[in-house]
């Protein structure tokens, strides 16, 4: 019982082998008088080396982070990828307010205004309602006197609406010292666009007319 136990493990392990088989690398399937087709195999570097990793673009990135003040960001849907571009923020002197667009509410009041939260009532509490103050003003607050500004990274961006999208765009204009990164949706390789642009307050220049 156990001898065929151990026979069935070692025929599983032996058909998920990760390495291929001398047919597939050779291009034919079932030797050369198979006849059943050939089984063509298609790969580039990018797929042995992340696509991040072979892409010079993080001079371009930072440029356009002080040049446009608040993007939108398309990352691959396997995610990892944004670490990159993020910890490249980070060695520049830039802190992080990391924040979700699901649980935000309105953006301008979370941000900028003191704002009321209400704790989920069991029924037998009264009604409570505590203040806080704003999650932008009290980082920049917070911050060391050498730091250069502080990221609003955004996740889950598309659920928010465009007037919420357009006050992020401006929340740079209003704060200074603010820079905005917002997850807009997903791509197959890391892009960017200003977030203006996908917020209407600019023109598009890769929209359709």
């Amino acid at each position: 019982m156990w001898s065929a136990g151990a026979a069935a493990a070692r025929a599983v392990s032996v058909s998920v082998s990760p390495v291929p088989t001398p047919s597939l690398l050779s291009g034919r399937r079932g030797g050369p008088r198979g006849g059943r087709g050939v089984v063509s195999l298609r790969s580039s570097l990018l797929d042995f080396v992340g696509g991040d990793l072979v892409r010079p673009d993080l001079g371009k990135w930072l440029d356009d982070v002080e040049k446009h003040k608040a993007l939108a960001i398309y990352p691959p849907h396997e995610g990892g990828y944004e670490g990159r571009y993020l910890n490249r923020l980070r060695y520049q002197g830039y802190y992080f307010l990391d924040l979700s667009a699901r649980g935000l509410g309105d953006p301008e009041t979370t941000l900028t205004k003191v704002h009321p939260v209400c704790p989920p009532s069991l029924g037998r509490q009264p009604v409570a309602r505590w203040y806080f103050p704003p999650e932008v003003d009290y980082r920049l607050s917070l911050l060391h006197p050498d730091a250069k500004g502080l990221v609003v990274w955004i996740m889950e961006a598309k659920v928010l609406s465009k007037a919420e999208l357009q006050f992020l765009a401006m929340l740079p204009d209003i704060r200074p010292k603010v820079r905005v990164i917002a997850e807009a949706s997903n791509w197959r390789s890391f892009v960017w666009k200003p977030l203006k642009q996908i917020a209407g307050l600019e023109p598009n220049p890769d929209a359709e007319e």
